[in-house]
């Protein structure tokens, strides 16, 4: 195992932690208005850690010492009664004061280890702790990743204020199993909250109590991720069923799980994402109190793994492929929540995008297929068969029907019948107790992976309808071969076009195997994306934005789509 410190790394998290205390240290008596609970307690951890830290500008400052101070009163001023902190959606959130309490919790820590000189700061710390205290013993939580981060601050209270009841609390909430899948991904699917919220908070659970399982969680997680990293320094978050789905999520937050567990266990694998985790600079300001309270940070990482390509992953339970060589990386998605659920919800993955490929800077950020079947929103496949190593089935099957008269029996005098939904819209019409004629839709999409991207084959098959294949490319280049149509959209019916950012890029090549000829630039009606009626209703939507380039016509349609990438510098 490494001995040696880091000094370089420790530097680099102290001038991040610099870049946030010493403007406060610089105005210690000024007050921190509009600043939400969970800002003042990272800056009071954060000062502390710089006052503390010998590598930091503020290392022994009685300035920040009188920051922590004004900050602190603010704290307690946003304290309620009931121990819990005003502000935000949710009210009186258990959860949410948590967060806060988990922050106080570490600066109590380092402001008890530091001597006389912080003994008003450590006494304010406790008054705020313990009077949140009662509240967190019996507070319940709203979503799967607030029980970890609850469970955490219940630990950090025992840590400093040792108290069994705290101890049965967590393992009422621990009893009930932690959320994690065969593949190593919590049920919320998302990289955001297990960088922020579930990753850190079993680490501190599985230190304070001694739950080498907590750890093994976390590495299972971990190990996972590494197969979700794309090229650009992010991680994968279409399968996500949180609100990440729908934006690039940094690989920056893992770094310091990374790092702790290349340290502790030698993994090569690790290191190197902990390498690419800070790769572009390291400007977390609470790493340093977490290089203070858990010293193996510091230490000097081991050698890091060299990466093998070609690498294929297929997550199971995520519904979600990749595939990495020297040229592309390409992402399948087929783990949509909607078709199950019929429905769009905060909690359920919803992004229609099923298909990325990376090749250098020239990007296709999402493949999308729309179309207009009753109002029912773009293709989300309902289900991801793998038909070889690197070729997969995409399937949905949309029904809708038209309702024919009750049957006597069901009929009321006064024509009032009990609103239902029907999967479409909500209306006094009884719909389940009606005979119905069912339409149906399907489309499937098989996916071939290779070296330098992908070979689809869409069959759309069904009545009329018409459909449009949208394909977003990541602004800074320009579509060759296709036929611009105003307001950043290309149509592409007839011959390849290549999407060129400096010498790398990416070719699209579609035929038709049976149907009409493809809708030609003059068919805007098609030639469009419709997110469907949940999002539209509300005036909503979910559409993309960038360089997009359309493929479409009126089905049924069986069509093949070659996405051909070139790099001018392949990895090696």
């Amino acid at each position: 195992m490494p001995t040696t410190l880091d000094h370089e790394f420790v530097r680099a998290v102290a001038r991040a932690a610099d870049r946030l205390a010493a403007p406060l240290a610089a105005g210690p008596d000024e007050e921190p208005t509009g600043v939400p609970h969970r800002g003042l307690a990272r800056r009071v951890k954060t000062l502390i850690a710089a006052y503390r830290s010998p590598d930091s500008a503020l290392h022994g400052s009685r300035q920040a010492i009188a920051a922590t101070m004004t900050h602190l009163g603010a704290l307690r001023a946003a304290q309620t009664t009931t121990g819990l902190f005003a502000g935000g959606d949710n009210v009186q959130s258990p959860p949410d004061s948590a967060f806060t309490v988990n922050d106080v919790c570490d600066a109590h820590v380092l402001a008890a280890g530091a001597g006389p000189e912080l003994r008003d700061v450590t006494a304010a710390l406790a008054e705020i702790a313990c009077a949140a205290s009662s509240s967190l013993l019996t507070g319940g939580v709203h979503t799967p990743n607030h029980r970890w981060e609850l469970c955490a601050a219940l630990a950090r209270l025992h840590r400093s204020f040792p108290d069994d009841r705290l101890l049965h609390r967590i393992e009422e909430w621990l009893s009930e199993g932690v959320d994690i899948d065969a593949e190593g991904l919590y049920s919320e699917r998302s990289a955001n909250y297990a960088a922020h919220v579930s990753n850190p908070s079993l680490l501190l659970l599985a230190d304070v109590l001694g739950r080498a399982d907590l750890l093994d969680a976390v590495e299972r997680n971990l190990a996972t991720t590494l197969d979700l990293i794309r090229p650009d320094g992010t991680v994968e978050t279409v399968h996500s069923r949180r609100q990440d789905q729908n934006h690039p999520f940094p690989l920056a937050p893992f770094l310091p799980h990374y790092r702790l567990f290349a340290v502790r266990t030698g993994r090569g694998d690790f290191s190197r994402a902990a390498r690419l985790a800070a790769a572009c600079g390291i400007d977390d300001p609470d790493l340093l109190a977490g290089t203070l309270l858990t010293p193996d940070l510091c230490r000097t990482l081991p050698a890091p793994a060299m990466e093998t390509l070609p690498r294929d992953r297929y997550i199971t339970t995520a519904r979600l492929a990749a595939r990495a060589s020297a040229t592309a990386h390409t992402v399948v998605s087929g783990g949509s929540d909607v078709p199950e659920h019929r429905r769009i919800r905060s909690g359920l993955a919803c992004n229609p995008t099923f298909l990325r490929l990376f090749a250098g800077d020239a990007v296709l950020d999402a493949v999308r297929l729309s179309r207009g079947f009753f109002d029912l929103g773009p293709f989300r496949a309902a289900g991801m068969q793998q038909l070889a190593a690197s070729r997969y089935r995409l399937t949905e099957t949309l029904t809708a029907a038209y309702y024919q008269p009750l049957p006597p029996d069901g009929r009321r005098d006064g024509g009032v019948y009990r609103m239902a939904d029907e999967g479409r819209f909500s209306a006094a019409m009884a719909f389940p107790d009606r005979p119905r004629d069912e339409v149906s839709h399907t489309i499937r999409v098989e996916v071939d992976l290779r070296e330098d991207g992908a070979d689809l084959r869409i069959d759309i098959s069904g009545p009329r309808v018409p459909w449009a294949l949208e394909l977003t490319f990541r602004p800074g280049g320009v579509p060759e071969g296709a036929v611009p149509i105003g307001d950043g959209r290309w149509c592409l019916a007839t011959g390849p076009m290549t999407y060129r950012v400096g010498d790398d890029e990416i070719r699209v090549e579609a035929g038709v195997e049976a149907g009409e000829p493809l809708a030609g630039p003059d068919r805007s009606d098609v030639l469009r994306y419709d997110p469907g009626q949940d999002y539209t209703v509300v005036g909503g939507t979910d559409a993309t934005t960038g360089n997009r380039v359309y493929i479409g016509g009126h089905g049924p349609h069986t069509l093949t789509v070659a996405l051909h990438a070139r790099r001018s510098a392949p990895v090696v």
